[in-house]
């Protein structure tokens, strides 16, 4: 249950965001979550896209520098502690979260979110072991 996430390269300046989003858009690519992390000087933009073998070509066709990564998302109780209890399962199986980002879908009680893992397949076998629930890339384009 692991999903192919894009990570893109940019410099932090006006216009590169926006550049990259136009491009997707108008390829008529899909971007179902993302998150931006910045420094002064470039940012790294992590994308979960409807066909990301498209947008990966598009972009370093683009010319920008685009790293292909596994993510797994999963869903937690929308409730004080309902995150806490995802990792404490992952700590006790000695798993490191490299980092996390919500997904923009959001029912009744559950939250969804994205996790990379320095080991991912480990981190699957683990959460659903303990029952929690997982999406593939499919179920997470079915959710919007």
């Amino acid at each position: 249950m692991k999903i192919k996430q894009l990570s893109v390269f940019l410099e932090n300046k006006p216009g590169h965001l926006s550049a990259i989003c136009k491009k997707l858009a108008e390829a008529n690519i899909s971007i179902l979550t993302l998150s931006l992390a910045d420094t002064q000087q470039f940012g790294i933009l992590r994308l979960i896209v409807q066909d990301w073998e498209k947008a990966m070509k598009l972009l370093q066709e683009a010319g920008c520098v685009v790293r292909l990564t596994e993510v797994v998302a999963t869903e937690i109780e929308d409730r004080p502690g309902g995150l806490a209890a995802i990792l404490e399962i992952l700590e006790n199986a000695n798993l490191n979260v490299e980092y996390m980002y919500a997904f923009t879908f959001h029912a009744a009680d559950k939250a969804i979110l994205v996790f990379r893992f320095d080991n991912p397949d480990a981190a699957v076998a683990t959460l659903q072991e303990k029952g929690v629930n997982l999406f593939d890339s499919v179920d997470l384009y079915n959710l919007n």
